[in-house]
């Protein structure tokens, strides 16, 4: 029976050797804006290994702080710190293996004070919960030893200026080795995908506009025009019809050391017609 893409994968990372850690002589850690996939994700051989030349070509993380589209809620909120919590399982459909998956982190207790620490003077608070699959699916391919500790940043409003705030809090993080992460999706209009997108077919038009517009502005840093998306963006509302999967980038771009800094994509193309499209901000 051959091996599962995902088996294969972590057949490959067995042989990448030693990912040297980050020091203080590395300096701050890039913030990275990702679009992270469903289960799916570990069915995607060329995919996951885009992710995990990513990982490798970064010093590995003391530790991870990410928002998710996936976990909207305000006050502010982070995950459990505790080791080994169950992830969280929202997704609906697929096959029976992806519900029994894990990614047990270490504790993360000191990641957790430092990051309430970074947040004084908002209203935030430790849950009991495990990381989504927002969180949890990219990570499990990018770092499969899930030797890194990590927490989850409820995302707590869909404004980009509060947003980019917020981020801005999270920045010094960077210096101490801490890899901030807003995990989305450059497109993500779900209802409005076709079968002949899905299987490999062209993506639709407002998916490929909407990224091609992100895209131009990214490259000129134009952090005013990605925020009146709603507005400029063609493509919309198809591209976003609910907008949790493009507001974590604003997160990024604020914890970025210049969030007008000009971003070029390290991932890009389409899957099951949606924009893969991801960048680090330095």
């Amino acid at each position: 029976m051959p091996l599962h893409p995902y088996e294969t994968h972590l057949a490959r990372v067995a042989q990448a050797g030693e990912h040297a850690p980050w020091t203080p002589a590395d300096g701050p850690l890039p913030a990275l804006y990702l679009s992270h996939g469903a289960p799916p994700l570990f069915e995607d051989p060329a995919w996951m290994a885009e992710l995990f030349a990513w990982a490798r070509s970064l010093p590995r993380p003391r530790a991870v702080l990410i928002v998710s589209a996936h976990w909207e809620e305000a006050p502010l909120a982070i995950s459990s710190s505790a080791a080994h919590v169950t992830p969280v399982y929202d997704f609906g459909g697929f096959d029976p293996m992806y519900y029994r998956m894990r990614y047990d982190t270490p504790e993360a207790g000191a990641l957790a004070r430092r990051v309430l620490g970074a947040l004084s003077g908002e209203n935030v608070h430790e849950t009991g919960r495990g990381l989504d699959h927002g969180a949890w699916v990219p990570l499990k391919v990018m770092y499969p030893e899930a030797d890194i500790p990590v927490l989850q940043l409820s995302l707590p409003t869909a404004d980009p200026t509060t947003l980019l705030g917020l981020g801005a809090k999270l920045r010094a993080l960077r210096e101490e080795g801490v890899l901030v992460i807003g995990s989305g999706f450059t497109t993500h209009g779900l209802p409005f995908l076709t079968r002949e997108a899905i299987t490999g077919g062209p993506a639709p038009g407002w998916s490929r506009q909407f990224d091609a517009w992100a895209a131009e502005a990214l490259a000129r840093g134009d952090v005013d025009t990605l925020a009146a998306y709603r507005d400029r963006a063609p493509g919309m509302p198809y591209a976003h019809p609910t907008v949790e999967h493009f507001t974590p980038l604003f997160v990024t771009l604020g914890a970025s050391t210049d969030p007008e800094g000009p971003r070029e994509a390290t991932i890009d193309g389409f899957w099951w017609g949606l924009s893969k499209r991801s960048f680090a901000a330095a």
